[in-house]
């Protein structure tokens, strides 16, 4: 099963992701993303100071505004896309 990681505040994803099989880590640190194939992110402190480093080859998914359904169904078009 593909392995997800999901920004701490967001566990209401987190635990709908584990209900649907996944392997969810917590990304506490930009290393935490290195082996994901997604990850989901709440788009807070995204692009701050202009400054993008790429921590992960996987998908990025801004949960800004959805609900945990939502992401779930991003996170699955998402992996079937790659």
């Amino acid at each position: 099963m593909p392995k997800v990681g999901v920004e701490q505040s967001l566990s209401a994803v987190q635990e709908a992701l584990q209900a649907k099989g996944y392997e969810v880590v917590q990304l506490k640190q930009e290393s935490d993303a290195t082996n994901c194939d997604c990850c989901v992110i709440t788009g807070q402190d995204q692009d701050m100071m202009g400054i993008q480093n790429v921590a992960t080859e996987g998908s990025v998914i801004n949960a800004h505004g959805m609900n945990a359904d939502e992401v779930c169904q991003q996170v699955e078009n998402k992996l079937q896309q790659q």
